[in-house]
């Protein structure tokens, strides 16, 4: 592999071991040519795989029209964006920003406005974001401590725990914010009991959905599995499928906070990564959402049977192998063999493909993790 030197940016990232230039469908390509097999898919961001035809047209399309026009005017991808995920969710409307930290900020103030109360309660070892506001929901106390004081009035709860949730809750408390799977703090998914008392609390509810939707879990929104419908809901990542965007979405129920002048976003809406969303709503039929079900459990079934793995955990494809053994040495491992996979936490191996990975794939992915795990 290329040594690569990046001295001109800040360190804020390990230094990277591979220099990726080129990308089609589940496949990338390092600038020496080497071809890797994705299920990383940009943590969890290029859900369509590399190049997808539909938001690359849609993109182009776009680029050859209008590329910005600010929020004080109207555009036709962000009109027609916002009615798309309204119809998805079942009627709510739609604030445009750039990332998934953006998009919780947003729900964070939103929440203040509506309740008039500033507490919050998230779960431990959850992730919202590295921004003031988003990191001070991150139930991670090493990402929080170099930067604390951070906001006040932030209780943290474990996941699936309905007790302590319940112990948590006061008259100060004005949002509750869930990933419906943990993506970053060890793939754990929430239980449907949980998600219940959480609804149940005098409080708006809102889905981090950043890593879970988009089709993720095996439907368009995780939380369309869970018999919960929240109050506002955050997404980003793979909604564009590469290009920078993040939204929040506010139940119709829940709506009539926020008026001009309470939040704005220069490049939110931005004409070019919402084409690309759109052709990417677009996409996620359930035919596609069928298929993702079916590799998930595939892959599911596969990682279980690989040494080291104690547990396998998530839905559909966002799936965590729990180890017996550090994971990083074994996604370094899978790198040099031509697999690109993540870590969630110390222990859990993660993996994120794009939605259009083959039985073949999956199969291929396995036999690299299974070479990796024994040696």
């Amino acid at each position: 592999m290329s040594a690569v030197q990046h001295s001109a940016l800040l360190p804020t990232y390990p230094a990277p071991r591979v220099t990726f230039v080129d990308g089609h469908g589940v496949r990338l390509v390092d600038d020496t040519g080497r071809t890797y097999l994705d299920f990383a898919a940009g943590i969890a961001v290029v859900g369509l795989g590399h190049r997808h035809p539909a938001p690359l047209a849609a993109a182009h399309a776009q680029l050859e029209r209008l590329w910005h026009a600010s929020n004080l005017y109207a555009t036709e991808p962000a009109r027609d964006l916002a009615a798309a995920l309204s119809e998805r969710f079942g009627g709510a409307q739609a604030f445009f920003c750039n990332s998934g930290a953006e998009a919780n900020e947003a729900a964070l103030k939103y929440a203040r406005k509506a309740t008039g109360k500033s507490g919050v309660i998230a779960l431990e070892q959850s992730f919202h974001g590295r921004t003031t506001g988003a990191l001070a929901l991150t139930g991670q106390p090493a990402k929080r401590a170099a930067f604390e004081p951070l906001l006040a009035g932030v209780r943290f709860v474990p996941p699936n725990d309905v007790r302590a949730l319940e112990a948590a809750m006061s008259d100060g408390v004005g949002l509750v914010l869930l990933e419906p799977v943990l993506g970053e703090g060890g793939v754990i998914p929430l239980e449907p009991a949980f998600l219940a008392a959480a609804r149940g609390l005098d409080a708006l509810l809102a889905f981090d959905e950043v890593q879970t939707g988009v089709g993720r879990t095996g439907s368009f929104f995780a939380f369309e599995q869970l018999g919960v419908r929240p109050d506002l809901v955050t997404l980003a990542k793979g909604l564009a499928n590469g290009l920078p965007i993040g939204c929040l979405l506010v139940a119709d129920d829940a709506a009539g906070a926020f008026g001009p002048g309470d939040h704005g976003s220069t490049f939110g809406g931005n004409p070019v990564a919402c084409a690309a969303a759109l052709a990417v709503c677009d996409t996620i039929d359930e035919e596609l959402l069928g298929t993702v079900r079916a590799t998930g459990e595939r892959l599911r079934a596969g990682l279980a049977e690989l040494p080291h793995v104690v547990e396998v955990r998530g839905r559909g494809l966002l799936l965590g192998a729990e180890l017996d053994v550090q994971a990083q040495p074994f996604v370094d491992a899978a790198l040099d063999a031509g697999l690109v996979c993540l870590t969630s936490g110390g222990n859990v191996l993660r993996l994120a493909p794009p939605l259009v990975v083959e039985n073949a794939d999956v199969d291929e992915a396995v036999a690299i993790l299974s070479e990796v795990l024994t040696a």
